[in-house]
Formats: structure tokens, sequence, C-alpha cells
């Protein structure tokens, strides 16, 4: 019963006309961003972040929140029409998606893709409202010392999980938590890493970093391809999938259901990995795997499956634990931070409005996703004719605008476009950002947790690992730091990463 109160709440949130019209504004927008190559949803919720400042805080959050999941659906669009992934999990989709549309499947395709996301959106939704509870009240046993050694956990799965060269990942890992020392240190009342500036000594912004690394940088990047995008001219018709494509296509749906859901709450991997292990699961269950790659449905229902479940069980780590899964996440963490909300378990106890809201927007998300994918094809196809370069002078005035609307500095544009810089020479290096703003993310809570629990056992070190659950963590991030090391594992990592 404690339960249907929960979602009642969240419903009385959600049902009102200013949050269902930014619920609906973040979807649409999702949609869009996933539907243009090159405009990914964590570039875009970053140039979004300095306008949400002053929005009301939930209707704000589930914006942004829409934008994410939203943008699993339009890329599956593109990837099927055009054989151009507007999202990095679209990818699968080009593989069978694409070779149904060449053999005017299109529509099936696009209906199937509509039909296996809303699904999982809706299971991923019960999966959040279900176990999201259960693992909060966990959360509020924990101290200083089993927050921690749960961060060490997370940062240690970001860094084994991301692509490229491990060492890389670690020193980005490591550069994260230098920058996100920079201020003034609240024990001491000392400045660090300032280098006698006024303005640094307040802190890096998050806005700063994750618009520098993630929005600036992006278009940079961007700017350097030269993609082709041919115009589909085949009509779409039938949009409904048949019994039949319904019959192949269910099993699927539900093991790549299952499987994104799974793959969300691990940090470091997300929508995309979800996709391709969905794909390769499929393949391999199969009695004729000869016809994928050619037009299988199950190889295109079971992948958007995943990843638009991974996209929504993300929020689970990030709104229970204050731990976000992925880039996006950490993101999304620091919007709640910028409203004033302290990430972790006490969201759910003091912000039960704010929580079960985001949880129940996911749904209603989902279903007007349905609504307007299908009906807009056309439009979003007439958008991909609009060339690239014409969008990022726009994207980039915007984003401009919102960073010195957040405090009125024309330091903060300059610091902005410093990580910008520093983000493509990143992205040059093969150096992931993702680890960077995760460590960043994470760095304060880190300090905050690890002084106190010191001052709490008095300087002993050993706290650490006396604490049963604490050293649970501990262990398990040892156990992925020799997966790492094992010769093995970098093999199989490093042919993952050239086939890529």
């Amino acid at each position: 019963m404690e339960l249907f109160d929960h979602l009642a709440l969240g419903f009385s949130v959600v049902l009102t006309p200013q949050t269902l019209l930014y619920c609906l504004m973040g979807v649409t927008l999702g949609t869009l961003v996933g539907v243009l190559p090159g405009v990914g949803p964590l570039a875009t919720i970053a140039v979004l972040l300095p306008f949400t400042f002053n929005l009301p805080t939930i209707p704000a959050l589930i914006m942004l929140a829409g934008i994410y999941y939203g943008s699993q659906y339009g890329g599956s669009t593109t990837a099927i029409l055009l054989k151009v992934p507007g999202e990095s999990s679209a990818v699968v989709a080009c593989l069978d998606g694409h070779e149904m549309a060449r053999q005017g499947r299109a529509g099936p395709a696009l209906g199937i893709a509509a039909l296996g996301s809303f699904f999982a959106g809706t299971v991923a939704t019960v999966v959040i409202a279900l176990f999201a509870p259960p693992l909060v009240a966990v959360a509020l046993e924990f101290g200083a010392t089993e927050f921690f050694s749960l961060m060490v956990l997370g940062l240690v799965s970001a860094v084994v999980l991301a692509h490229g060269d491990m060492l890389k990942a670690v020193a980005m890992v490591v550069l994260g938590l230098i920058a996100s020392l920079a201020g003034i240190d609240t024990n001491s009342g000392e400045t660090r890493f300032a280098f006698g500036s006024l303005q640094l000594a307040e802190g890096l912004s998050f806005v700063i970093v994750a618009l520098g690394m993630f929005g600036f940088a992006e278009i940079i990047t961007n700017l350097e391809r030269h993609d082709v995008r041919e115009p589909f001219t085949s009509k779409v018709s039938n949009i409904l999938p048949t019994k039949d494509d319904i019959k192949q296509a269910w099993k699927a749906v539900v093991r790549g259901t299952a499987l994104g859901a799974f793959f969300g709450v691990l940090p470091g991997t997300g929508a995309t990995i979800s996709a391709f292990a969905s794909y390769s699961m499929e393949k391999k269950i199969a009695k004729d795997p000869s016809r994928f790659g050619k037009g299988a449905i199950e190889g295109l229902a079971g992948p958007e499956s995943a990843n638009n479940s991974a996209a929504q069980t993300a929020f689970i780590p990030m709104l229970t634990l204050g731990l976000p899964a992925s880039a996006t996440m950490a993101v999304m963490l620091g919007a709640l931070m910028l409203q004033g909300i302290n990430p972790g378990p006490q969201v759910m106890t003091s912000n039960p409005e704010l929580f079960w809201g985001i949880i129940v927007s996911m749904w209603v998300g989902n279903l007007m996703l349905v609504v307007l994918n299908l009906p807009m094809i056309g439009i979003w196809i007439r958008l991909l004719t609009v060339p690239y370069r014409y969008l990022y002078p726009a994207v980039l005035i915007f984003a401009c605008i919102g960073t010195y609307s957040v405090s009125n500095s024309s330091f903060d544009i300059l610091m902005t476009a410093g990580f910008a810089v520093f983000g493509f020479i990143c992205a040059k290096l093969e150096c992931e950002a993702a680890p960077f703003l995760l460590a960043f993310i994470l760095g304060t809570p880190m300090e905050e947790h690890f002084r106190r629990a010191l001052l709490l056992s008095r300087g002993d070190l050993t706290t650490f690992v006396t604490q049963p659950i604490s050293a649970g963590f501990l262990v398990a991030s040892v156990v992925l730091l020799l997966f790492m090391i094992a010769p093995n594992f970098r093999r199989t990592r490093e042919e993952a990463t050239v086939e890529e």
C-alpha cells in the first residue's frame, strides 16, 4: 500500500499543467537531439544547465530527465531510415533496422522500436519504484566510511569500463579529483589551487566544467567531421507491426529490457553497452544467426529495449546513493546540486515530491514519446537536411548566454572556453572526459566523508576495512583493479576498442 501512496504522490506532482509542459518540452527536445547526429543528450543537458538555475526544481529536473531518455527514441529514427545513428546507443539499430527500411519495412521497424522502447521504459519505471525504496533504506544506514568506499568503487568501475587505455582513464580520474579540490578548504579555511585568483578561490563551477568539456568540446569535435547524409525518399507506411512481427520480437524485447535494467545501474556502462550486449545475446541464442545484419527484427527490438531500459534505471544509483552511473547521470547530479539538493538517500525522505515525481514522469514521458514520434517522423526526416554548420553557432551563443547568466561573470565564459580546449585535447589524445567529470563530481563528497570517517575513528585508517560494508566495497574495487591488470582482460578490451 505504501508504494501506491508514493505513486499517487508522484502523479499528483506530474499531472499539473506546468510539470506536464516541462516534461513534454524535455522529451521533444530529447527526440530532436537524438535525431540530429552530433547533438547528443550529454552536451544538450550541459548547455541547458545554466537555464535551469532559476526554474522550479521539480519541473526543471523532469525536463532534463526527459531529454536523456527521449534521445534514445530519436536516435533510432535516423539509424533506421538513414543508417546515421543520432546517438551512440543507436549504432546497433543501423545493423538490422536500416536493412528492414531498405526492404520496404521502415514502418514496422520504427513501430517495433517505439513500442519496444515504451515497454522497456514502463518496466524500468516499475523497477525503479520497487527497488529504489529498499536501497534507500539500506543507504540510510551508511556512515561516512561506507559512503567513501562506495565512491571509490564507483570511480574504479568508471576506469575499468571506460574505452581505450586504462592508464589514461586513471589519469583523467586523478585530474578530476585534483580539479574538485580547487577553492577554499571548509575545514582549515586555506585556499587551494587558486593560483592567486579570487574567482578560482570560490572553486570550479560544475556548469563551467560540464559545459566546456561536453558542450563546447563536442561542437569543436563535430566540426571536423564531414558526414554525407543521403535523403530518405521512400514512403513510410504501416507503422504498426504485424502479429508475426510481434511474435518474433516480444521475447527479444523482454530480454533486452532485463539486460538494460541490469547494466543501467552499473557505473560506467549505460545505454550503449546495453544495446551492444543485447544484440550479441540475441545473435548467439538465435536459431539462425545468419539472419542478423540482414533485417532480423529481433536484432532491432532487443537493443532498442535495452538502451531505453538502461537510460532509466541509471537513475536508481543517482537518486538513492548520489552515485552517477554515467557521465550524463553526473550532469544530472550536478543539476540537483545547482538546485540546492544534496544527492543521496536523504532525497527520498526530505524531497519525496521530487523523488516520486521524477519516477512517475518517466512513465508519462514514455507515453508522450510514443504519441510524438510515430506521427512526426516526416518532420524529423526534414530536420536532417539542416547542415550542422548552421546549428553550432546558435548552440554556442545560447550556451554563452546561459553561462553568463549564472553569476553574471565574463570570467566564467573564459573558463568554459578553457575547459572546451582541454576537452578537445583530451579527445585528440583519446582520453575520455567521462571519468574526469565523475571524479570532479565525487571528489568533494569523497573528501568530506574521508575526513569525517577519520575524525570519528581518531585518525585510524583501519576503520575502512574493519567496517563490513566498507570492506566489501573496497574488496570489490580491488577485484575490478585485478581484472584491469589481467593480460587477457586487457587484450579483450584493446580488441574491442580497435573494432569501435
